[in-house]
């Protein structure tokens, strides 16, 4: 561990694992920017992976859900890099995420029929996506209260 000064001249330790859940984070919130970018740039060499369905969903999805969607994915990749320079808001950050997330989540399970066109595949991995950002969330709210941010 490192040490650091906390706003409150404390030295808090930076454990390993902030640099190491700071980085995995950082990558998989990146790979969610390139998800989100491809496809509301509808990029060609991206789109095409989708079947008609898939491609009929991503081209009719409202502005209210693609805003969820462009929050929970910009605030998680802002958290992520407020982790790594460790300020205490990146836990805010996590947190709009989340409220994006959920926006975005009631489009696809209760709005649209997004369940039927993913498959369990998209199902799954959208409780991923959950269970990360929620962890992210915590974690960094755990390194917020013991001094790790600042």
């Amino acid at each position: 561990m490192v040490a650091a000064e906390s706003s409150e001249g404390e030295t808090a330790r930076i454990p390993v694992h902030l640099w190491i859940v700071g980085v995995l984070s950082l990558l998989w919130n990146f790979m969610g920017a390139y998800n989100y970018l491809a496809s509301q740039l509808k990029l060609e060499f991206y789109m095409e992976k989708l079947t008609p369905e898939q491609l009929e969903y991503f081209y009719n999805i409202p502005w209210w859900a693609v805003a969820g969607w462009a929050t929970g994915v910009w605030f998680a990749l802002a958290g992520s890099i407020g982790l790594l320079m460790r300020k205490k808001w990146s836990i805010c950050a996590f947190g709009i995420s989340i409220v994006g997330l959920l926006v975005s989540t009631i489009h696809s399970f209760v709005v649209s029929n997004w369940y039927e066109i993913m498959g369990t595949s998209g199902v799954a991995f959208s409780l991923v996506i959950w269970v990360i950002a929620i962890g992210l969330f915590l974690y960094a709210r755990a390194m917020g209260n013991k001094g790790v941010l600042s």
